[in-house]
């Protein structure tokens, strides 16, 4: 299974608009982060994590022949608002890509893009998506998906595990239930904001604690900000522990 890091950026991406700050100005391309989404290519199928405002960009960094499924964390524009952008392989498929999502995600969804969910015969010029909702574990072209239930601050949202693999995106808080899914891992991809503490982020203290408690083979953080830097921090993190960066490319295994 190859796991791709499309974006690994917070939602005002890095650099920030009009920000001189140090990392911002950096010349590390690993501290370039464009907003937050991920690939996951194993058995012949293509899942794609979040729709990113940047995923035109994203797409053309790392092209994929088709989609055959797009599953959403939660319903945050830097996480949704490149849906639009779905439609190209709708023309490429001449079929409609399934979304999935928990109930109040998909809620959001039909209401900004209403347009793209619509019943009958493909429309062309949009996205054809069809909506599935999230109620336990699923599978997608054999492909087996385990949704882990996350807090973003007071919002439930879904991490998910595939395999030895499992993502957590935009996460304060992991359910007692959720520590249970996320053992025997290979890979942990989990949300490392900031320094300072977050009313709906991990900082990266509080990111690191969480991961020596999941003891995953290897932790790489992402949904990261323009206060951490490559350099200053990432560096300085221990054996086991990386920050992911755009373009970063995994190998694990799709098994239990």
């Amino acid at each position: 299974m190859r796991v791709t890091f499309l974006g690994s950026g917070t939602s005002g991406g890095v650099p920030v608009i009009n920000c001189s700050c140090s990392v911002c100005r950096s010349l590390n391309p690993k501290n370039k982060r464009l907003r937050s989404s991920i690939l996951i290519e194993t058995g012949g199928v293509t899942i794609l994590i979040d729709t990113s405002p940047d995923l035109r960009q994203q797409l053309l960094r790392r092209p994929v022949e088709r989609l055959d499924a797009v599953l959403y964390t939660h319903a945050h524009a830097d996480h949704i608002f490149g849906l639009d952008e779905l439609r190209r392989f709708n023309y490429l498929q001449k079929e409609r890509i399934p979304a999935y999502a928990n109930q109040s995600t998909a809620q959001t969804l039909r209401s900004i893009f209403h347009y793209a969910f619509q019943p009958g015969a493909l429309k062309p010029g949009v996205p054809n998506l069809s909506l599935k909702i999230i109620d336990g574990v699923f599978d997608i072209g054999g492909v087996k998906i385990i949704p882990l239930p996350l807090l973003h601050g007071d919002q439930e949202i879904l991490g998910f595990r595939i395999g030895k693999f499992a993502y957590c995106t935009d996460v304060s808080r992991i359910p007692e239930a959720s520590f249970k899914l996320l053992q025997g891992l290979d890979i942990l991809a989990l949300d490392a904001l900031r320094e300072k503490p977050h009313p709906t982020h991990f900082s990266l203290e509080q990111a690191l604690e969480q991961a020596a408690r999941i003891k995953a083979k290897k932790t790489w953080f992402t949904h990261i900000s323009h206060i951490l830097d490559e350099d200053r921090h990432g560096q300085n993190l221990p054996d086991g522990y990386a920050f992911a960066y755009d373009g970063l490319e995994l190998e694990t295994m799709n098994n239990e």
